[in-house]
């Protein structure tokens, strides 16, 4: 059985992408999950046993280790049906939207870090977070009617959902606001048995990560903390 590793499910977008894509497909794995420990040098330290890079998420299949989410992404797609849509174009669309989250929205990232259970108003958002969430409105509008929805490319959903699915929580968190169409979309991604299961565990973590809490302190006006106390 496939073994995800993964950290604070409050803070880690990256290890929600194949967690949520392996849920959602009903693939089978094993979590193991190692939390945020006392900042970037020490969590590289911990993750080095069981991450090449010193990073998550990372996936192991017996032998062979997968450390980035878009390659475990790829790696399930050889062995699994529907990770990414069967039609071509859908396919391409959905890699190349995927690839573009993984690489981008740099200053969606850096402005509102995955915190999902808090609740802050941006008091003052820049150009750049504009420009970012503008995009995001831009694709998803586009897939949703390209492809007929009710996910990014067709019906199913794939592994393009996966790797937008932190940024439902993100709009969640910060009030970030879409068109129609889009924030539509981002609720159906909330209200997705395994996003509902992955943040009813992340309100119930006790960790707190200081680099994490004070990236999202920095956003805003923090109106809410709705996590058990640490």
């Amino acid at each position: 059985m496939y073994e995800l590793y993964i950290a604070n499910k409050n803070y880690s977008s990256w290890s929600l992408r194949p967690w949520v894509l392996l849920r959602e497909r009903g693939i089978a794995f094993t979590e193991k999950l190692v939390p945020f420990d006392g900042g970037v040098g020490a969590n590289w330290a911990a993750f080095r046993a069981f991450s090449p890079s010193g990073k998550v998420p990372c996936l192991c299949d017996g032998d062979t280790v997968v450390w980035d989410s878009l390659a475990i992404a790829e790696y399930l797609a050889e062995r699994h049906a529907g990770i990414w849509p069967s039609d071509p174009q859908a396919r391409a669309w959905a890699r190349c939207a995927a690839a573009e989250m993984h690489s981008g929205f740099n200053a969606l990232r850096g402005s509102c870090t995955m915190n999902c259970g808090v609740r802050v108003r941006i008091d003052a958002p820049g150009e750049a977070l504009r420009k970012d969430m503008a995009r995001i409105d831009e694709l998803w509008s586009e897939g949703l009617v390209r492809f007929g929805g009710p996910f990014l490319a067709g019906k199913d959903f794939t592994a393009v959902d996966a790797f937008f699915a932190p940024v439902a929580f993100r709009i969640q968190s910060y009030g970030l606001q879409l068109g129609a169409a889009a924030m539509a979309y981002a609720q159906r991604l909330l209200d997705l048995p395994a996003m509902r299961e992955w943040y009813d565990a992340a309100l119930a973590e006790p960790w707190r990560d200081p680099e994490h809490e004070d990236e999202a302190r920095r956003a805003g006006t923090w109106l809410q903390d709705l996590r058990v106390p640490a």
